[in-house]
């Protein structure tokens, strides 16, 4: 990220360019760049760099790395572009310049491969493989300098940290060992309970709220937040937990995004990350404890965020508080198992929520999310589990 004079002296300039429209995840991506979040990368990826990262998860200086990090364009616009050009990188909706690029080259991919390698799927339900499908055909590589954060800072103030500034506030904690707990949901019981788990071993937890695009029917950010700091305030130990945000849109990778999330939180000063069921996951794609297994199937050393890998959770009314698959020795007719899909569909119908399933501070904000819904919304959800919204 630019600073200062560099930086106005690189806006001017990047008006004369030729001008390369990002979708929202490349936007994500190119800002977790400019705060050090995707740190060590420096650009979008090379064809060998994506053709590596497939195929096994390192770039071509041989560094780990799960997940493509490209910028794609159609065929009409890189036509027009040349190896060694610099470009305008601008916000899709109104062609603020958020970054300059120096190409070093273009490249077709083999998209159906992507999916397959990372999506583990070429279903176009699946909304990453969606997405892949329908991006650009050409890919352009290089290194960016970064002119703009977009509008996380102005629409999430004092939500959307840096790196730099959650380090400096597990350093003025005292915090060595800081768990990070993801989410792109408000948090209920289950949620709760793994990050209470996480602060019984570490000594502080990173509540990281995803603030970028989802899929149709998930919570929008705005309400997921104050949802979540309606909890951390009623039932969390003061200083124990920092709820902060971050400004990629969720690929739905499953595995793979598991292990890009412990990435990054490395960048953020995190020493562990918990690893619950389905992680990253959407629909049926991936097995319940995938992201678990992927963490032992790389090679030592290539991540320094160790998972806190936990069971299936859910409320027992025979032991009369949350549980997990490891701590419960009763059956499933004595378990509520608790799931964002049921909440959602249960705030949909307007019906009660059980108390064990999600706090009562957590649910009138989210009654009033679901009460502005409009009504075809509504009938969506309760046919399909999804909101259009």
């Amino acid at each position: 990220m630019l600073e200062g004079e560099a930086l106005e002296a690189e806006r001017i300039r990047a008006h004369d360019l030729r001008k390369v429209p990002l979708s929202s995840r490349e936007a994500g991506d190119l800002i977790m760049m400019g705060i050090g979040g995707f740190t060590p990368l420096t650009g979008f990826m090379t064809r060998l760099d994506w053709e590596r990262v497939c195929d096994g998860m390192v770039m071509a200086n041989d560094l780990f790395w799960p997940i493509p990090i490209t910028l794609s364009t159609d065929r009409e616009i890189a036509d027009t572009i040349k190896e060694g050009d610099d470009i305008a990188l601008v916000n899709f909706d109104n062609e603020e310049p958020m970054g300059v690029m120096t190409v070093t080259e273009k490249y077709t991919i083999d998209k159906a491969h992507e999916c397959m390698m990372v999506y583990k799927t070429t279903d176009k339900n699946h909304p990453g493989v969606k997405m892949l499908m329908e991006q650009g055909d050409v890919n352009l590589a290089g290194p960016v300098k970064v002119l703009s954060l977009g509008d996380f800072e102005k629409k999430f103030p004092g939500l959307f940290l840096t790196p730099a500034e959650t380090r400096a506030h597990f350093e003025a904690k005292g915090w060595r060992a800081v768990a990070a707990f993801q989410t792109r949901n408000p948090m209920h019981r289950s949620h709760e309970y793994l990050v209470k788990v996480a602060i019984e071993v570490c000594d502080g937890v990173l509540v990281h709220s995803l603030l970028g695009a989802l899929k149709p029917g998930d919570i929008p950010a705005e309400v997921r937040s104050r949802a979540i700091d309606a909890l951390i305030d009623n039932f969390f130990v003061e200083d124990t937990v920092l709820h902060a945000g971050y400004p990629l849109d969720m690929r739905y990778a499953g595995p793979r995004e598991a292990l890009l999330h412990a990435l990054f939180r490395q960048n953020y000063g995190c020493s562990h990350q918990l690893v619950g069921r389905d992680h990253a996951g959407v629909g049926d794609y991936y097995g319940p404890f995938d992201a678990h297994h992927i963490f032992d199937e790389i090679p030592q050393g290539a991540l320094e965020t160790q998972p806190l890998k936990i069971d299936w959770t859910f409320w027992c009314y025979e032991c009369g508080d949350m549980a997990s698959m490891r701590t419960c020795p009763h059956g499933d007719d004595k378990r509520l198992l608790l799931s964002g899909t049921k909440l959602r569909k249960m705030l949909s119908d307007g019906g009660e929520v059980p108390k064990e399933f999600s706090r009562p501070q957590v649910l009138n904000i989210l009654r009033e999310h679901y009460a502005g819904l409009k009504d075809e919304e509504k009938v969506e959800i309760e046919l399909t589990g999804h909101s259009a919204r």
